[in-house]
């Protein structure tokens, strides 16, 4: 079988990876004031880990596979202390009235966000140029 757009897969992955990197820092920026979970603690700011299909293959058997395909390795806490606020009135407030709030930074997580955002966009018009030029071939029969 002909493969008309051998970046598909790839472009899929890197799609993948990135809507997952992107429900991650909203995940973040919903949590960012937090201060309890359902441990009991503060929420914990997480971030996506990527690993690639050549990183995979190399550790495996040493050999290189053809396209190289980002994946999620795993969603990892971030371990940065998080703030202290002094808020005597609050109600997760310690002795000594110090609130302990996420370690999430909100410039941080829109700042990540406008990266995904726009290497999702890349990876989405890699995929349309792929499909126009496939159909481009596929017509060059018809005339």
């Amino acid at each position: 079988m002909l493969n008309l757009i051998p970046s598909l897969a790839s472009t899929t992955a890197a799609l993948d990876a990135e809507s997952t990197r992107l429900e991650v820092i909203s995940q973040n920026i919903a949590n960012a004031n937090t201060t309890r979970g359902p441990d009991g603690r503060p929420y914990q700011r997480q971030q996506v880990v990527f690993e690639n299909m050549l990183q995979r293959a190399r550790a495996a058997n040493g050999a290189t596979p053809e396209l190289v395909a980002p994946q999620v390795a795993g969603i990892q806490k971030d371990p940065r202390p998080g703030r202290s606020i002094y808020q005597p009135g609050h109600p997760d407030a310690d002795a000594s009235g110090m609130v302990q709030y996420p370690n999430v930074n909100i410039y941080e997580e829109m700042a990540d966000m406008i990266v995904a955002s726009r290497t999702y966009e890349a990876n989405l018009a890699v995929l349309k140029n792929g499909r126009t030029m496939a159909m481009g071939a596929l017509s060059i029969g018809k005339h």
